[in-house]
């Protein structure tokens, strides 16, 4: 009995200690919206997920530990991107999410497809950079101008997607009849890689995963708008701006790709406690929290705290912009 004893005794000190810790720091759960596993949104979230948490236990942030939100374990789930997660965070079923400003603004605002369904619980945490719109299309092909898709098979993104309500305005606009293809950008990568797609749109942070792929395989062309096609894309979705995709961002695209581009935002609930998103907001741009944007995406590197708050038109939520005020950032 006391060698069982004595067996049992660094066991139970152990537990005791971890029901300290439990009780001295409660853990809580964050969810953050991303979206397509072959996109941006999903590594750029988990970037973000990993920077803010800091679980019950973990080593300290001055001795080398997470530097994140004490008890915080913050988890990147995949979604169907920008309009289904203002949706999600509206309605309380997620706690944060990224989206593209256009959703963002339009769902505060009751407008576009939020027509008669406000978003207006949802207040902005951070810009995070620009996302980039992609008309990508078979190896060796050729599109003289967007009107070229007519008839064809276009994939214009997820249902739920910034990105397709996007497409669909800059369709209608040029009246291009397609047979459009509801589809996520890994479907659209392996069905354009099928022959079962002419073409399709996908709008997110460069380099996409899904057409590093297809590059490494069938291979793919980028279509480069026109100077004309972008100032008018501009006229009827101002918050979609020129851009240019760099040669040598996928490598077997060895040509500058001019294009659109709409800025990607870290959004939240005004219903989230202040002094929670102020602890995330300051942990976003932890010094450690810019070690892992540059290490652990390309695009992660646009994410910079200098830029946190352009382009963004709806309010930020109270504890972001306590930070943003302490920071000077805000008179």
């Amino acid at each position: 009995m006391r060698v069982l004893t004595r067996l049992l005794m660094p066991a139970l000190a152990v537990m005791m200690a971890m029901a300290g810790v439990a009780q001295a720091q409660e853990m809580k759960f964050f969810r953050i919206g991303t979206g397509g596993a072959g996109g941006t949104y999903y590594p750029i979230g988990g970037i973000i997920a990993n920077a803010i948490s800091n679980p019950p236990g973990s080593r300290a942030c001055d001795k080398g530990g997470s530097c994140g939100v004490p008890g915080l374990v913050a988890i990147a789930v995949s979604t169907n991107a920008s309009v289904a997660n203002m949706n999600a965070i509206h309605a309380g079923q997620l706690d944060a999410g990224l989206a593209g400003a256009q959703s963002v603004t339009q769902g505060f605002n009751g407008e576009g497809k939020f027509v008669g369904n406000k978003k207006d619980k949802v207040r902005v945490i951070a810009n995070l950079y620009p996302e980039d719109m992609h008309l990508v299309t078979p190896k060796g092909s050729t599109l003289s101008s967007l009107k070229d898709l007519n008839g064809k098979r276009v994939g214009v993104a997820a249902a739920g997607s910034g990105t397709q309500v996007s497409v669909r305005m800059i369709l209608r606009h040029y009246g291009i009849e397609a047979d459009e293809k509801e589809l996520g950008l890994a479907q659209s990568s392996q069905r354009l890689a099928d022959g079962q797609l002419d073409a399709f749109f996908y709008a997110g942070g460069t380099p996409f995963a899904a057409l590093i792929q297809l590059g490494s395989t069938k291979g793919f062309e980028l279509y480069r708008f026109s100077d004309e096609e972008r100032a008018e894309i501009n006229k009827i979705i101002p918050y979609y701006v020129s851009s240019m995709i760099p040669a040598g961002t996928y490598e077997t695209i060895s040509y500058d790709v001019p294009t659109v581009a709409v800025n990607g935002q870290l959004v939240t609930s005004v219903e989230q406690d202040e002094e929670l998103i102020y602890e995330i907001t300051r942990a976003l741009w932890n010094k450690n929290t810019r070690k892992l944007l540059d290490k652990g995406h390309a695009k992660g590197k646009a994410i910079r705290k200098e830029t946190a708050l352009k382009g963004v038109l709806i309010p930020l939520h109270p504890g972001a912009e306590r930070y943003y005020r302490e920071e000077g950032m805000i008179n």
